[in-house]
């Protein structure tokens, strides 16, 4: 666990120490901007579309949901106003499914 944790500590370290003193190229620059994004839907996509564990609502309110909250995102654009839509209509549909 050591090991692996200072791998990553150094890994990360040599990013940060490489660019202390350059200027980043643009392309690499445009393209760290999109990492955020990727990782979220990298973690929020499997636990939507997976299949839920024996005994309950499934995948279709999951998705359902989502697809609420999508919409109420891009309606809104505030962050709280689509956790609140999405987990009430997350709760709402596996209340009624």
């Amino acid at each position: 666990m050591l090991i692996v944790g200072a791998l990553n500590y150094l890994s990360r370290l040599s990013f940060i120490a490489f660019f202390a003193r350059r200027e980043m190229p643009a392309l690499l620059a445009r393209a760290l901007k999109f990492v955020p994004a990727a990782m979220l839907t990298a973690l929020i996509v499997p636990m939507i579309v997976t299949p839920a564990v024996a005994g309950s609502a499934g995948v279709m309110p999951r998705v359902l949901a989502a697809l609420l909250a999508a919409l109420v995102a891009w309606r809104t654009r505030h962050e709280m106003a689509v956790i609140i839509a999405g987990m009430a209509a997350l709760w709402t549909l596996q209340a009624v499914l």
